[in-house]
C-alpha cells in the first residue's frame, strides 16, 4: 500500500502521510518541525543569487558552490545545503531545472554532484 505524498514548502523533499497527521493532511506543508519556519532570510538570498547568476547567461548552468559563494563569499561551504533547498524549491515552482550530466532529474530524489539551470521549452 502506498501513502499519500506531500513535497515540503521548505526544504523541497518528498515526504509521506503519517498516523498523527490524519485529522489536518490537508493543511500540512512541512515535513518535520525544523523546516515549518518556512524558508529564512538567508534562503531567500540563496534563491535570489541563484536566479541571478542563471539570468547572466540563459542557456547555461552553474554548480549550487557558485550560489554559495555570491551569498557569502568568505564562508561558503556550510550554504551548500541551504542553495540545494533553494534550488528544490525554485524546480517544484517551475521556474529551474536541476541536472546530473546534462540531464533533468527529480528534485526530490536527486543525490550527489548536480547543477542547476533555467527551465527549458518542450522543443529545447
Amino acid at each position: 500500500m502506498s501513502l499519500p505524498e506531500k513535497v515540503c514548502a521548505t526544504c523541497g523533499r518528498r515526504f509521506a502521510w503519517r498516523a498523527r497527521w490524519s485529522s489536518n493532511w490537508d493543511a500540512v506543508r512541512h515535513c518535520s518541525r525544523a523546516c515549518r519556519g518556512g524558508p529564512s532570510a538567508l534562503g531567500r538570498r540563496c534563491e535570489a543569487a541563484i536566479l541571478a547568476l542563471l539570468a547572466r547567461d540563459p542557456g547555461a548552468s552553474i554548480c549550487p558552490s557558485e550560489a554559495a559563494r555570491a551569498v557569502r563569499p568568505e564562508a561558503w561551504r556550510p550554504l551548500l545545503e541551504r542553495v540545494r533547498q533553494a534550488a528544490r524549491r525554485l524546480a517544484h515552482e517551475g521556474a529551474l531545472e536541476i541536472t546530473q550530466r546534462g540531464r533533468a532529474v527529480d528534485p526530490c530524489e536527486v543525490r550527489g554532484p548536480i547543477r542547476l539551470r533555467l527551465k527549458r521549452g518542450p522543443g529545447a
